[in-house]
């Protein structure tokens, strides 16, 4: 256990302009805030994302940091990215970790991110 409080927020938005039903292409960005609630700076030093399509299917993705980066998070701090997934499908489902170095003790920690939702918004008629 790393005893650090480290919370992730992420916002997902569907991105009609980008995306094509025809071509079964539906872009979506997602804001991602990390709140660095201890006492101690921290490094974000990879990631992992799970992504599943609403077929069932699943890709996994890893990489150092996150939009080309591996931001130091001071205590009490709050490091806001935006990135984009691109699903074959309407609806879908990110979840992941994030690997982190307390920069005091030296010692990496990881630090999940719960699944959210991908969805195209319902249109009414």
């Amino acid at each position: 256990m790393s005893g650090l409080a480290i919370e992730v927020s992420v916002a997902p938005e569907y991105q009609a302009a980008e995306s094509s039903e025809a071509e079964s292409r539906y872009v979506f960005s997602y804001t991602v805030t990390v709140h660095n609630q201890s006492p101690h700076s921290v490094q974000l030093m990879a990631r992992y994302w799970k992504i599943t399509q609403g077929s069932g299917d699943s890709q996994e993705v890893r990489g150092k940091g996150v939009v080309g980066q591996q931001p130091l998070i001071g205590p009490g701090q709050r490091f806001r990215y935006t990135s984009r997934a691109i699903l074959q499908t309407p609806v879908g489902v990110m979840e992941g970790a994030y690997t982190l170095l307390n920069t005091y003790s030296q010692r990496a920690f990881e630090v999940p991110i719960a699944p959210f939702r991908l969805a195209v918004p319902c249109q009414l008629h």
